[in-house]
């Protein structure tokens, strides 16, 4: 703009607009504001008879403005946003009415600088101190002198002397250079490797005799020689590959030998194992802008991977499985996809190749994963542990000494000391008022983590504004795990140009899952709460984070999960004189009064900010304003110029999260440090356990399996808007080929003044198999047709339609604010040409019958039952803050009695199992609780399960399905589309009573009247498991949600599967790992 304008308001939100032109209630009054849907364009909002009508402004290529206006009226372009103004202040120019009174914009309140407002100085560079030199030697000396210990206690009587003292070299003095080179980032340990050269001299000199005599053998076996295998020659150098191509070699001749045998003879070694097919497939990969066809070949059996420049043409460049290290699928090209592989110099190649369709590149990675799943012998995780740390530092340097930060020691909900030197799979650390450079601290932070784990995390991302932090590490396990990675800043100080106030965030994929992360630093001082509601609702607008493909959604909905930490600054809202009481308060731990006064909680419970966000509950002390170098006394004066102000004690740093709808986390640990005294802030810490998804393998040919079907129908959306306008629906999902639209819905004036729409639609999966469905969310964005802009986004778990037709409610958003509502009702048709119905075995069964009886003893109470957390099925959050999760599912009973089962008693002490994201069974070996516990839980969900074969399978299916009966009042929905088939009760049986429904509340109540129970029988439980202790338990019981045991459909359990966590082999080797306690047993990785 080249001058101030009054009527423009810059980039306020739809809603603001809405509401300034209300106050202003006269017909012509308007205002033009930045789009949201468009960037460099506006949007014109024209008040007329109590409503709002937008337009779009648009530029050209020559940067003209023009307005989209009725039809049949003469486009008109301008230069400049007054010259627009003045000529539509004419009437008949297409607009509902001509322009009259412009829309004053509100002056923001000038906000007082503060003491640290400016930008923080340059570090000084990092010079190594002696200090350090010193300590890296003590640590080399320490380690040499170990081995060197360890040495003398073994029988080296056996071993050549040359051995002996090649060895005894390496511990005294190479093992030290290896250590060094590890922590400069070389992972490659030329010590160690020009030891096994030395001791392995005569092995390669005698395998490079042996390979060519094995060579001509295997090229008999073969008809052909297996490229890639031929023999080396070897010129004064030994390769140390020829070793691992031997051992290939050998295990290929023997596999040959058995087959041709075996065959000849026509014996049968027991049930044969069904070939998987070699599938080719046809791509296009782009080098220098140009396009060129390759094919790639997977051969599961074999576990190779061919590129080929022609389908009949040599294969002669292929990579083996455990040489694939990553896929990566593009956000932007549905149909592209990374492939990271490892060459034979461990070099890393990114290969970019782009399928015909999106179901051709899911095709390909599931065969991928499923060579992964027939080859290696490590799967991939279904369940991680994530620490999330906040810590104001007052602009002082940390102590020597932070472990109790990592290790969650100090107040609140905290870990056992069993669990100090187990690690947590990443580590997210915010810091505010941080004075370090960005190496300097991360190398703090590894450095910590090294000390306690013994492992070398993996940066994954960093990002810095001024003086606020954060911080991502990762397992080195991990680092082909991870993609996607993003980050990006906003600055929310005077005016929202200076970056002293703010947030920083950091986003990725990990295998199938999004996860979010925002570090934000808020406006201090505790009469400005309006102030710091503002910063939340511009971090949310405009912090730039995961896939770019959701624009219309902020960061709240672009995530499986989302964490949210910093000090937020929020204060207990108290007199001043109340300063005493509340310390006194404090020393007797009688926090529950207190945090009644706490401004966030307050906020939160009025839904003005942190909409739908959970936190654990607070059970720890306040962590500001503390004396430094204390933790015994509050510093809650301040002499200012203009007099004393008072900073009373408040929970200031926080960790909240959201996460989508009946998907697994659990927070194990929620509190502060009480030794970690440098600043006037304590370090807050919180651990939580949560579910992943990874590749998904079909159990089906996906070539023959039926398209699958999700309806979506009825749906109703309550907007409260004033807006004229016509809506749409978008459909956004990994699980679709690409963004789906509904056609306008109709509208209706709703009595309050909001708009009533209904839409429906019907949308085609990539994959059609019913577990994979499960799995998924659908993201929806009611949308108006006049500006493209979004009035409400919400979520909506598929697995909420697992046993059937079910309606769901959910409130939508934008910006952080509530918008409205949207109900509607799900049915899935699977691969298997039916609507979703039970897909489990008899376990399950029986776990649902007992869920069910007990929502049926909750139901006998007239009120509606509040899902805040889906897990406590019907008891609320334990926490101080019950905050509306923002969306209720009509579940239909989890099972119907079957024929011969009635009049069976439950057995006490089942196992009510829970879910983790993934939405399968959980992996064989989990620990599982014994006895159903509903006093800390996480969102619900499966983990996932790998099949033998993607291409064979099958799935057991159940012979009935229970039906939704509470349909009864106005508006709810109809019966499900003829298209899905008619529901029928369990049986056949039409005299037996209806079920009733669990009802639940959201946002807006249900007005339904719970029906009387019906007993439920259950059959009795299955063979009981031992509780096994995982690193989410901390050896202190915690109570978690119990997680099964990893069943396949129509495959019996097997009786004692060995227990299994895979977060305890991690890399806590046998020469690292700290000395176990009494009674403790460790197992190696």
């Amino acid at each position: 703009m080249p001058s101030y304008q009054p009527w423009y308001h810059g980039n306020i939100t739809r809603s603001k607009a809405e509401d300034l032109l209300s106050k202003a209630a006269r017909d012509g009054s308007f205002l033009i504001r930045d789009s949201e849907s468009i960037q460099g364009a506006y949007a014109l909002c024209v008040l007329y008879q109590n409503c709002v009508y937008t337009y779009r402004i648009l530029p050209n290529e020559d940067k003209k403005l023009s307005v989209q206006a009725s039809e049949g009226v003469p486009i008109r372009f301008f230069t400049m946003l007054p010259e627009l103004v003045e000529a539509y202040y004419s009437p008949n120019m297409g607009l509902v009415t001509h322009l009259q009174y412009s829309v004053q914009r509100e002056e923001e309140v000038e906000e007082e600088p503060e003491q640290n407002s400016h930008p923080p100085q340059l570090p000084p560079r990092n010079i190594p101190l002696d200090s350090d030199y010193k300590t890296s030697e003590q640590a080399s000396k320490s380690l040499s002198d170990i081995y060197l210990a360890k040495l003398q206690h073994m029988d080296l009587s056996i071993l050549p002397e040359e051995h002996e003292m090649a060895i005894q070299e390496y511990f005294r003095t190479s093992v030290c250079l290896d250590a060094e080179q590890v922590q400069n980032g070389n992972p490659n340990l030329p010590g160690l490797k020009k030891l096994i050269m030395a001791v392995c001299k005569n092995l390669n000199s005698e395998i490079s005799r042996v390979m060519p005599t094995l060579e001509v053998f295997h090229r008999t076996l073969d008809q052909q020689l297996s490229p890639g295998i031929g023999p080396k020659q070897v010129g004064g150098t030994h390769d140390p590959l020829q070793l691992e191509q031997l051992t290939k070699l050998l295990y290929s001749i023997e596999d040959k030998v058995k087959g041709s045998v075996f065959e000849y003879v026509g014996f049968d070694a027991g049930p044969r194992k069904s070939l998987i097919p070699v599938v080719t497939f046809e791509v296009k990969q782009e080098s220098l802008g140009i396009s060129t066809k390759m094919f790639l070949k997977v051969d599961i059996e074999s576990g190779k991977l061919y590129f080929k420049k022609s389908k009949d043409g040599p294969e002669d460049k292929y990579f083996v499985h455990n040489k694939i290290l990553q896929l990566v699928k593009s956000q932007k090209m549905h149909a592209k996809l990374v492939i990271v592989v490892e060459t034979e110099k461990e070099k890393v190649l990114r290969k970019e190749f782009v399928f015909d369709d999106t179901k051709k590149r899911e095709g390909f990675c599931q065969l991928l994963q499923q060579m992964k799943n027939k080859h290696s012998e490590k799967p991939e995780p279904d369940m991680i542990t994530v620490f999330v740390g906040t810590w104001n530092m007052g602009n002082a340097g940390p102590p020597p000494n932070i472990n109790s930060w990592f290790q969650c020691k100090g107040q609140g909900k905290t870990q056992d000391d069993t669990a100090d030197h187990i690690p947590h799979d990443f580590y997210v650390i915010g810091t505010q008022e941080d004075p370090l450079g960005e190496r300097e601290w991360a190398d703090t932070v590894k450095g910590v983590l090294r000390n306690i784990t013994n492992i070398s995390f993996k940066q994954v991302a960093i990002h810095t504004l001024w003086n606020i932090r954060i911080v991502v590490l990762a397992k080195p396990e991990h680092e082909n795990r991870i993609s996607h990675v993003f980050s990006d800043s906003v600055k929310t100080g005077i005016a929202n140009t200076l970056g002293n106030k703010g947030a920083v965030g950091v986003s990725f994929m990990f295998n199938g899952t999004s996860f979010g992360f925002v570090n934000s630093h808020l406006t201090s001082g505790s009469e400005k709460k309006l102030r710091r509601n503002q910063n939340y609702a511009s971090i949310l607008r405009f912090l730039n984070l995961g896939d770019k493909k959701l624009n219309p959604f902020d960061i709240t909905n672009r995530f499986t999960h989302l964490f949210w930490l910093g000090d937020l600054n929020y204060r207990v809202e108290m007199a001043s004189s109340e300063a005493e009481n509340i310390v006194s308060k404090i020393k007797q731990q009688q926090y529950q009064e207190l945090l009644t006064k706490d401004q966030l909680s307050m906020e939160r419970k009025e839904s003005k900010v942190f909409l739908h966000f959970a936190e654990e509950e607070i059970t720890f002390a306040p962590t500001y304003r503390f004396e430094r170098d204390t933790r015994e006394r509050y510093a809650y004066t301040k002499a200012k110029a203009t007099g004393t102000k008072y900073n009373l004690p408040s929970w200031c740093d926080r960790v909240l999260r959201k996460s989508y709808p009946l998907v697994h986390v659990v927070c194990q640990a929620y509190g502060c440090t009480n030794n970690i005294m440098t600043s006037d802030h304590s370090p807050v810490f919180a651990s939580f356990e949560v579910g992943v998804a990874s590749q998904y393998v079909s159990k089906q040919d996906p070539s023959s399996a039926p398209p699958g079907g999700i309806q979506i129908m009825n749906c109703v959306a309550i907007l409260s808007t004033k807006s004229k306008t016509k809506f749409f629906i978008e459909f956004h999902s990994s699980c679709l080929e690409k963004t789906v639209k509904t056609t306008e819905g109709e509208n209706s004036e709703h009595s309050d003044g909001s708009i009533k729409v209904w839409f429906g639609n019907q949308l085609t999966p990539i994959i059609s198999d019913p577990e994979y469905l499960l799995d998924q969310h659908i993201l929806i964005c009611v949308k108006s047709t006049d500006s493209d802009e979004s009035y409400g986004e919400g979520c909506v778990a598929l697995r909420a339609a697992e046993i059937s037709y079910t309606e769901f409610q959910i409130t939508l958003t934008h910006h952080g604010e509530k918008t409205g509502t949207l109900t509607g009702g799900i049915q899935l048709r699977t691969s298997e040409g039916k609507p979703t119905e039970k897909l489990y075995g008899e376990a399950e069964l029986r776990r649902r019958t007992y869920l069910f009886d007990f929502f049926l003893l909750r139901s006998c109470s007239n009120q509606p039952h509040d899902i805040s957390n889906p897990n406590y099925m019907g008891v609320s959050f334990r926490g101080g803050n019950v905050i509306d999760k923002g969306w209720s599912y009509s579940m239909p009973p989890r099972n119907v009695p079957c024929g011969g089962q009635a009049g069976k008693e439950p057995k006490k002490g089942y196992d009510g199992s829970t879910r983790s994201p993934t939405g399968k069974p959980a992996s064989k070996g989990k620990p599982m609780s014994l006895t159903y516990d509903f006093s800390d839980r996480g969102e619900n969900g499966k983990t996932s399960e790998m099949f033998d074969n993607p291409l064979y399978g099958s799935v057991t299916k159940s012979h009935g399905r229970s039906k939704d009966q509470d349909q009864q009042q106005k508006d709810l929905l109809i019966p499900p589309d003829v298209l899905f088939g008619s529901s029928k009760t369990a049986d056949g049986d039409t005299d037996r009573p209806p079920v009733p429904t669990p009802r639940n509340r959201s946002f807006t109540c249900s007005e339904n009247k719970p029906q009387p129970p019906t007993p439920v029988s259950l059959h009795p439980p299955s063979q009981k498991k031992p509780v096994v202790p995982s690193r989410s338990e901390g050896g202190m019981g915690l109570s978690r949600p119990p997680l099964p045991a990893k069943s396949r459909p129509g495959v019996p359990e097997p009786q004692t599967p060995k227990p299994r966590d895979y977060r305890d082999t991690s890399e806590l080797t046998s020469k690292h790992r700290p000395p176990g306690r009494p009674g403790e047993s460790r197992k190696d990785s």
